[in-house]
C-alpha cells in the first residue's frame, strides 16, 4: 500500500506528485538560478543558467542545464525536496536514483554593485562598441523570418 499524498507543505517538503512539483517550481520560470549536479556525493557539474521551461508529461523533451537555457522535464526526476534557508530563500533538490540537481535563485538578495561585477579596473561597457569588444558578455541578435517580413509588407 502506498503512502497518502501530502496535502500541506510549509517551508519544506518531499514532493512526489508531478502536479505539485510543477506548482512548486513554477516561480523559477524566467529566473536565473545556480545549479549543482551530484552523482552520489560527488559534484559532477555546476553553473548558473536561465530557466526557460518547466514541463511535465512530455517524454520526448529532455531536461538540460546550460548557462543560456535550462529546461526541467519533471518526468526526468523521481521527486523534489525543497527547503527554506535561514535567509528565507528556497533551495530545490530534484532527485533521480543516486543523482540530484540542486537549484537556488542566483545572486539572491546580495546583488553585487556594478563595480564589483565588473571587477577591479574593468568598468562596465558604456556603449554598443565597448559591449561588442567585451568578452564578459554574450550578444544575441534576433532576426525576423522572411515570412514575418512579407506579412508586414502586405499589411
Amino acid at each position: 500500500m502506498s503512502d497518502a499524498r501530502a496535502k500541506l507543505y510549509i517551508n519544506t517538503g518531499v514532493v512526489t506528485n508531478k502536479g505539485d512539483i510543477y506548482n512548486i517550481l513554477r516561480p523559477l520560470l524566467k529566473q536565473t538560478v545556480t545549479y549543482t549536479y551530484y552523482r552520489g556525493n560527488q559534484v559532477t557539474s555546476s553553473g548558473t543558467g536561465w530557466v526557460e521551461r518547466v514541463v511535465v508529461d512530455h517524454p520526448e523533451i529532455a531536461s538540460y542545464f546550460t548557462p543560456l537555457s535550462i529546461c526541467l522535464n519533471l518526468d526526468s526526476f523521481d521527486y523534489l525536496q525543497f527547503d527554506t534557508t535561514s535567509e528565507q530563500l528556497l533551495v530545490y533538490t530534484l532527485v533521480i536514483g543516486s543523482e540530484r540537481v540542486v537549484l537556488e535563485f542566483a545572486a539572491g538578495g546580495s546583488r553585487l554593485s556594478e563595480e564589483e561585477e565588473a571587477g577591479p579596473g574593468r568598468p562596465l561597457p558604456r556603449n554598443a562598441e565597448e559591449l561588442a569588444r567585451d568578452l564578459r558578455f554574450i550578444q544575441m541578435e534576433l532576426m525576423m523570418s522572411s515570412d514575418a517580413s512579407e506579412e508586414d509588407e502586405e499589411a
